[in-house]
């Protein structure tokens, strides 16, 4: 497999400032880093140098995006106050959406790598790809930016699909421990982009991702939400894969998979409460990558978005890359005795959350099969 690698060092210029985790402390404790910081990002970087892996990817410039382009899905007034604050002294474009000097533009490249990726993999420049995108973007919606995210990468990436390459069926996949709650609201009502959010329930942001958020109008059935319960590690996420997001995407058929890549869901994540393994995200990458040679001749975006533990969040994207160019390193997962010293099983109210996902599905989707009692 050819994999293409998008990526700039301007994304690790983002300035979200300094703070303890990611909210004022109240003066009680010394300063830390803030949880989005560039290392989680940087560090992937230096890995895959490290291991000799970013040799065999096929490296690629992002562009930047035009503001045409972010309206796609922005509202003009809302880029409007992102570039005023970028252009200023900086500040919260909404809710915990920090906006640096500079911001703006390194935001429009963000946004710009998810573009050259989707442009690269229609083009077949390469098989799949891999957009180590920041700021994020999942949270983001229309008006306002949420959790660390200023634009919807993905969003405008998928809608820049069906615009420049006339898809009418694209698969969009956030595995983000956090709800995508940007990316919903944008496809909410529309049978032309299926969207799967698998997270850690009950999360960030507060009252969304329920299961019974299935789409409206035409989109009814369309909006997959997976709400796994904290604890959740590898055997859930692949149950949750094979017995959900498999069957309905055999149904569906898309001509394009986007992935929302946030590695919080790792069993190091200060701000998730999942227990997935380096390991695991190989090999929930490998469900999709199949599905995507399946159905879609291989075309597969995967774009980065949350994960903060700037230790771990290294080895998961290695894992992720490595199945995406099917070449494997040396490199050994040192945190291994952490990360898969849980029983690999399917816990009971894990399971109880993906049978009502499939109860309420199963009316939408033929391939599904409602549990019996």
């Amino acid at each position: 497999m050819k994999t293409g690698y998008i990526y700039d060092e301007s994304y690790f210029w983002h300035d979200t400032g300094s703070g303890t985790l990611y909210l004022p402390s109240g003066g009680y404790l010394e300063t830390d880093v803030f949880s989005e910081h560039p290392l989680t990002k940087r560090r992937v970087n230096n890995l895959l140098e490290r291991c000799g892996l970013m040799w065999e990817l096929e490296r690629i410039r992002p562009r930047m995006a035009t503001r045409e382009q972010i309206e796609l899905f922005h509202l003009p007034e809302y880029v409007d106050k992102v570039k005023h604050l970028s252009d200023t002294t900086g500040g919260d474009a909404g809710d915990h959406a920090i906006v640096g000097k500079g911001s703006y533009e390194i935001a429009l490249l963000s946004a710009g790598g998810a573009l050259t990726a989707v442009d690269s993999v229609m083009n077949k420049v390469v098989d799949n790809a891999y957009a180590l995108t920041r700021p994020p973007g999942h949270h983001a919606e229309a008006d306002i930016g949420i959790g660390f995210c200023l634009f919807n990468n993905v969003v405008i990436a998928a809608k820049y699909a069906k615009e420049k390459y006339g898809l009418k069926k694209i698969m969009i996949l956030d595995w983000d421990v956090h709800h995508g709650n940007g990316t919903e609201k944008a496809f909410y009502h529309d049978p032309e982009v299926l969207f799967f959010s698998v997270h850690q329930d009950l999360s960030f942001p507060p009252d969304t991702g329920h299961v019974t958020h299935v789409g409206e109008g035409a989109g009814s059935g369309y909006n997959v939400n997976i709400p796994l319960p904290p604890g959740t590690g590898d055997a859930g996420y692949l149950k949750t894969f094979t017995s959900i997001i498999r069957p309905i995407v055999e149904e569906f058929k898309p001509e394009l998979i986007i992935v929302s890549a946030g590695q919080d869901p790792s069993a190091f994540d200060p701000l998730g409460r999942m227990l997935v393994s380096a390991n695991g995200f190989g090999k929930m990458t490998k469900v999709i990558k199949d599905l995507a040679n399946r159905y879609c001749e291989g075309k597969l975006v995967m774009c980065h978005e949350g994960g903060y533990s700037n230790a771990y969040v290294p080895f998961c994207t290695l894992r992720i890359i490595e199945e995406l160019c099917e070449k494997t390193t040396d490199v050994e997962d040192p945190f291994s005795a952490g990360s898969n010293g849980y029983p690999d099983k399917v816990y009971s109210n894990q399971q109880e959350a993906i049978d009502s996902v499939i109860e309420i599905q199963s009316k939408y989707w033929n391939n599904l099969k409602a549990p019996t009692c």
